[in-house]
């Protein structure tokens, strides 16, 4: 809009500016052609009844002649002819004409003239050399006789600047008409820019069913078009893969749902079989514990399984309590035989109070603890102390470390995803490959945070922060998300 408003601001001034000069030149030129040719008509008509070589007297004469033959009695003469020189007017020192005018009226041979200011005063100076032929010679010869004019210009001055105001007049409507043109040029191709740029901002923000209106077939209607088309596509490419998506969830639950019941009544066997195997040749009491112990990895890859589903659907919910957390956390340790194993540093009981989900803070402990003994190395820490943050309050940090090499920095952005495997020849491991995955689920529907790092002694470091939210239930997070 600025480049329009400029092009027709410059445009029309400049069109003004030159319809100014064009209309000063013209009646400059006009009144100068005018002042030469009547000066020259005047000195022929004169210079024809002087006697040559001039005397002084005469040279006086043709002088106060020339100028009195101009009615208005504004022209002031200069003659002169050798060392000779009269004015039209006594002690006028003819201060307008300049040594370069008079050089160039003597060395030219021509009509020269040159417009001057003095003391303010414009005026026009002219001179003509006076010549003469004869019939022995027709060509025109230089009779030594030089005239010069003086005439004011402050006529032409004042119509020159009575333009001024009418130019202004003129331009000022033309100036406005063309910015209100340059606006509406400038509306017309911004409309459909802005347009295109709230849609293209409707479709980020996931509203795919954006559509532009057509108008014309000029470029931006071509553009409009094809944004349609795109949208279009873009829309059919995200259903499909929602109904990919879902039909993927939806398999995987029933999948799921269908394993439970075989997995129990196996699970019920295999416990039988586990108690005879004492009982059993080695060979088969191999086997049998063998089984036993795959009946169980799967029975934790199903249940695994079901709570993806349940996160996936947005059918995980929250039932908060309120608990001391670092009691939650013992019990934690203390049901999975890990209180010996695990070096913990927890405050007293009662510091660090907060409405949390009981079962899915001891998912949450489990797993990462679990994770710590399954692939780092022994000891492993345990350590819960509260932070207090600007923006939600207090939370309560868990931090579990083991002692083992650490994990690569190409894996560390991938912790947290599903069946995710750091080693790509490594094919069984004795978890589901859920568990990091449901950890930072149910961390995310706290409203919390949790991330996986080195630490700087070696080790892993998982960190874990909780809102304790003491008064309210936290906001609904995003489902299905990952870290």
């Amino acid at each position: 809009m600025v480049a329009f408003l400029l092009v027709a601001c410059v445009a029309t001034l400049t069109t003004g500016a030159l319809t100014f000069r064009e209309a000063r030149t013209g009646v400059l030129q006009q009144s100068q052609d005018t002042v030469i040719q009547q000066f020259r008509d005047h000195v022929n008509g004169l210079a024809a009844s002087l006697a040559y070589p001039p005397s002084q007297v005469e040279l006086d004469v043709f002088a106060m002649n020339l100028a009195d033959s101009e009615p208005s009695g504004n022209w002031r003469v200069l003659a002169t002819y050798g060392k000779l020189s009269a004015t039209s007017a006594r002690q006028d020192r003819f201060s307008e004409l300049t040594p370069d005018l008079r050089e160039a009226v003597s060395s030219r041979g021509s009509t020269v003239f040159q417009r001057v200011t003095t003391r303010g005063r414009p005026a026009l100076v002219v001179g003509l050399p006076v010549t003469f032929g004869t019939r022995q010679q027709p060509t025109s010869a230089a009779s030594g006789l030089d005239v010069f004019l003086t005439v004011p210009q402050t006529n032409e001055r004042d119509y020159v600047q009575a333009l001024v105001p009418a130019v202004e007049r003129a331009t000022v409507p033309a100036l406005i008409l063309a910015v209100l043109l340059a606006l509406l040029a400038a509306r017309g191709v911004l409309r459909p820019v802005r347009e295109l740029s709230r849609a293209t901002r409707s479709v980020a923000e996931g509203h795919l069913d954006t559509r532009l209106a057509v108008n014309g077939t000029d470029e931006l209607a071509d553009l409009s078009h094809t944004f349609n088309e795109t949208a279009a596509a873009l829309e059919e490419s995200v259903a499909e893969l929602r109904r990919m998506e879902a039909r993927a969830r939806r398999f995987a639950a029933d999948v799921s749902h269908e394993l439970r019941t075989p997995l129990a009544a196996m699970s019920a066997v295999t416990d039988i079989l586990d108690e005879d195997a004492a009982q059993l040749a080695p060979d088969t009491a191999t086997a049998v514990r063998l089984i036993s112990e795959e009946t169980v990895k799967l029975a934790r890859l199903v249940e695994d399984l079901m709570e993806i589903s349940r996160f996936d659907a947005g059918a995980a919910g929250l039932h908060l309590d309120e608990i001391d957390v670092a009691d939650s956390i013992r019990r934690t340790l203390a049901s999975r035989a890990w209180l010996e194993t695990v070096d913990t540093q927890l405050p007293g009981p009662g510091e660090i109070r907060g409405r949390l989900d009981p079962r899915r803070l001891d998912v949450v402990v489990a797993n990462l603890v679990g994770n710590a003994l399954r692939h780092g190395a022994r000891p492993v820490r345990l350590r819960l102390y509260a932070r207090e943050h600007p923006d939600t309050g207090r939370r309560a940090v868990i931090e579990v470390l083991d002692s083992g090499p650490g994990i690569p920095e190409s894996v560390l952005p991938h912790v947290f995803d599903r069946f995710y495997k750091s080693d790509a020849a490594r094919t069984r491991t004795e978890g589901s490959g859920l568990g990091l995955a449901i950890t930072s689920e149910n961390v995310h529907l706290h409203g919390g945070t949790v991330d996986a790092a080195n630490g700087p002694h070696g080790g892993a470091v998982f960190t874990v922060e909780l809102p304790l939210w003491p008064d309210e239930k936290p906001s609904e997070p995003r489902q299905g998300s990952h870290s």
